[in-house]
C-alpha cells in the first residue's frame, strides 16, 4: 500500500501538458476472448510508458469503474502522445489495428479516450493526507501553503482560505 503523507500538498509545475483518460468497457461479459487481449494491451502499453519516460508520459492513475477499466495519463505535449499512438515502433499502433480487426464494431468491447490540453498554471489541486497520487505524482509534490494554499491562488488569483489551513506536520525525513 501506497505510504500516506500527512499534511497538505499540491502539484506545481509551470509547463503546459495533456491530461489524457483512455479507457475499455466491457460490453459483453462473457466475451472473453474479445476483452481479455484489450485489457492486456493496456497493461503492455503501461508497463511500456512507466519503463520509458522519455516516451513522454509523466505519470498516471489506473481506476475501475462499472464493467470498466480506465486510466488517467498525464503527457508533456500533445505531440508526444500522438507520436507514441501513431509509432510503428510503439505497441499502440498494433494493438489499435488489432481491436479494429478483430472487434472492430462488434459491440462486444468499448474502447474511449478524451484529451485535454492545459496551459502552463491553468490547473490545480489539492491532496491531504494522501499517498503521491494525480498530477503531483507525476509532476512535483509541494506543500498548499502561501501561494499554493487556495485553489484561486494556485490559479494565480488572490483569496483567503474559507476555513483555516492546519498546519502540514513537520516531515521526520
Amino acid at each position: 500500500m501506497a505510504k500516506v503523507i500527512p499534511g497538505r500538498f499540491t502539484a506545481q509545475n509551470d509547463e503546459p501538458f495533456v491530461v489524457f483518460l483512455i479507457g475499455m468497457r466491457i460490453n459483453h461479459l462473457f466475451a472473453f476472448k474479445r476483452w481479455i487481449p484489450t485489457a492486456l494491451a493496456m497493461r503492455s502499453m503501461l508497463i511500456l510508458l512507466y519503463r520509458h519516460p522519455g516516451i513522454g508520459m509523466l505519470g498516471s492513475q489506473l481506476f475501475f469503474y462499472r464493467r470498466g477499466i480506465g486510466v488517467i495519463q498525464y503527457w508533456r505535449s500533445f505531440e508526444a502522445l500522438e507520436q507514441f499512438a501513431r509509432s510503428k515502433e510503439d505497441p499502440h499502433l498494433a494493438a489499435w489495428r488489432r481491436f479494429n480487426r478483430a472487434i472492430g464494431t462488434d459491440g462486444s468491447v468499448g474502447i474511449w479516450h478524451e484529451t485535454y490540453l492545459v496551459e502552463a498554471g491553468q490547473q490545480e489541486g489539492v491532496y491531504n493526507n494522501m499517498p503521491l497520487f494525480g498530477f503531483a505524482a507525476a509532476t512535483q509534490h509541494v506543500p498548499a501553503v502561501g501561494r499554493n494554499e487556495t485553489a484561486r491562488r494556485r490559479l494565480g488569483g488572490e483569496s483567503e482560505p474559507a476555513v483555516p489551513t492546519p498546519p502540514n506536520p513537520v516531515s521526520s525525513s
